[in-house]
């Protein structure tokens, strides 16, 4: 019994400290399905080209994450989201336009940007 207890506890560590937590980004639900909502945001996927062209969510513009510094000056003054694959390069990408003065917003993922729109239409 202890160690089957043991075996739980250690298995919801693991779980809980995989999750991609972030304290800097604005991820709440509500204020990035707002951004996306809006008619003036700027949705930025910040993955390679090579996957943008693959797919991207409505209205998006590509900016990998390489070339996102040297473009952050012409997202100032603009609401901007930020989103890849998995929310790792997003994470990234929304310290350095923060750290630039961009009104920047974390979307995480191409999955969750998408599946906001996709509700904004319903």
């Amino acid at each position: 019994m202890r160690t089957k207890i043991f075996g739980i506890i250690l298995a919801a560590t693991f779980v809980l400290s995989a999750c991609k937590t972030s304290t800097t980004a604005d991820t709440s639900y509500t204020n990035v399905k707002k951004a996306i909502s809006s008619s003036d945001v700027v949705l930025v996927d910040v993955r390679t080209p090579e996957q943008y062209s693959q797919g991207t969510a409505d209205n998006a513009i590509n900016i990998p994450l390489a070339d996102i510094q040297a473009k952050a000056e012409s997202l100032k003054g603009k609401k901007v989201v930020v989103f890849c694959n998995k929310g790792i390069q997003a994470d990234e990408a929304f310290k350095i336009l923060k750290k630039k003065g961009v009104d920047v917003y974390d979307g995480t993922s191409l999955q969750n940007v998408k599946a906001i729109q996709d509700r904004a239409i319903n």
